[in-house]
């Protein structure tokens, strides 16, 4: 019995350490794995990567996302994604060099503030504990490697909200003293930019800000029509199944005639190239076990019904892995069955009374922000009240200021301000 708890242990341990170097594979969309793989391949000779197939599963032919789209704008969406354009991650990636980041010690520190930047451009700064902690170093010292991320391109990207995002932009325009400083101020006292509008320059300045990116990474923002799934759920004789979308995987070729292999430098090479091997399965693996979960926990959401109230946590307790990885692992990646392409966090929701769940709030708080009247945006109370109406429950104010912020809303004022900046 030891020996084989021993040898269990053994083999999680390897598998947490390959997770844990090459999570960006993990992390990763099925449309840009090959560009993720592409910084691996480069410092490793002994490795090859050939791009999965452009066809789908023929079994998925009658239930699947590609059914409704012509083989020829598969290919042609496939081929445009896969060479036409760099993930986030990927541009990102590229630019940490010297000399913005002259030492491997700061290029590490970088990798880790992209892995923690968002899909909309912005810096998760509840992570900057975490990577101070992994490097050994102060906050103040992750922060000012942060603030590197000004120079970088897309402008904006790495900042904790939009007018850090502003004045990163701001710095990288050739402006007059006047109209430099009169943005700076218009941006910092954003709330209260109306305040300003006798100032000389002022308009001047406001032009300037309309015309910076919000959010900084809006060009990398999926598209859904080019949504590829990871995980296709179907319908076989009555019994739900799930596969993974194989078609699309990138293939590692491990290519070592001719060389001596006892060599260290190889030795060490072929181990990498191998961990990369076990990184791809392991992200096949992980995906595979979270569809057999998702299908379990929301059986009936398959059947036409509402999806049920489900924790993350629950479901990383049930594989035994930590809810940060399962997070990533989700992150981005979609669902296919007969109800449509869906993202997998939104099979995620916390319960707020029986069978309502916090997705649906969030969902309809939403189309609410979306449908509101732009001269008098919506008080996070009016919110809370036509909320409270719509579900028949009872919520308190701070839960729809958390929900707004999760979704990066800004408060009523704010939202006021930025429609002015749209006009």
């Amino acid at each position: 019995m030891k020996l084989r708890v021993s040898g269990t242990q053994t083999t999680k341990q390897k598998f947490s350490s390959t997770l844990r170097g090459w999570l960006p594979i993990l992390q990763s969309n099925l449309d840009s794995l090959v560009e993720t793989l592409e910084p691996f391949v480069q410092e490793n000779p002994f490795i090859q990567v050939k791009s999965g197939c452009e066809k789908a599963d023929a079994r998925f032919e009658k239930k699947s996302f590609f059914s409704q789209i012509s083989k020829e704008s598969v290919s042609s969406t496939i081929e445009a994604l896969t060479f036409d354009k760099k993930s986030l991650f990927q541009v990102l990636h590229e630019q940490v060099n010297p000399p913005l980041f002259p030492t491997v010690h700061s290029q590490n520190i970088a990798y880790d503030i992209i892995e923690n930047i968002n899909s909309e451009g912005y810096f998760e700064y509840s992570a900057v504990e975490e990577i101070a902690t992994k490097h050994n170093v102060t906050c103040k010292e992750i922060e000012k490697i942060r603030q590197r991320f000004s120079f970088l391109e897309p402008l904006g990207i790495g900042a904790i909200d939009f007018k850090e995002a502003f004045l990163f932009q701001l710095q990288d325009l050739d402006l007059s003293h006047d109209v430099y400083t009169l943005a700076e101020t218009l941006i910092n006292n954003f709330e209260t930019i109306e305040t300003f509008g006798k100032e000389p320059y002022f308009h001047d300045a406001l032009m300037v800000i309309k015309k910076f990116r919000n959010p900084p990474a809006i060009d990398f923002l999926e598209d859904e029509k080019e949504v590829i799934p990871d995980i296709f759920v179907y319908d076989k004789s009555g019994v739900i199944e799930v596969q993974l979308n194989d078609a699309y995987y990138p293939e590692i070729i491990i290519d070592t005639d001719g060389v001596d292999e006892s060599h260290t430098f190889v030795a060490q090479k072929i181990k990498d190239a191998k961990d990369l091997v076990d990184a791809l399965e392991m992200r096949k693996a992980t995906l595979y076990k979270i569809g057999l979960m998702i299908v379990e926990y929301q059986y009936d959401f398959f059947f036409g019904k509402a999806i049920k109230p489900m924790k993350l946590k629950d479901l990383a307790d049930d594989l035994g892995r930590n809810p940060s990885t399962i997070s990533r692992a989700i992150a981005g990646k979609y669902l296919s069955c007969s109800r449509g392409v869906i993202p997998l966090k939104q099979f995620f929701a916390t319960a707020l009374e029986e069978d309502i769940s916090n997705s649906a709030i969030k969902e309809y708080m939403q189309e609410l922000v979306k449908a509101e009247n732009r001269l008098k945006p919506l008080s996070d109370i009016k919110l809370l009240e036509m909320i409270e109406k719509k579900f028949s429950i009872k919520m308190v104010r701070r839960t729809i200021t958390k929900y707004r912020q999760q979704f990066n809303i800004a408060s009523s004022s704010e939202r006021k301000k930025l429609y002015l900046l749209q006009f």
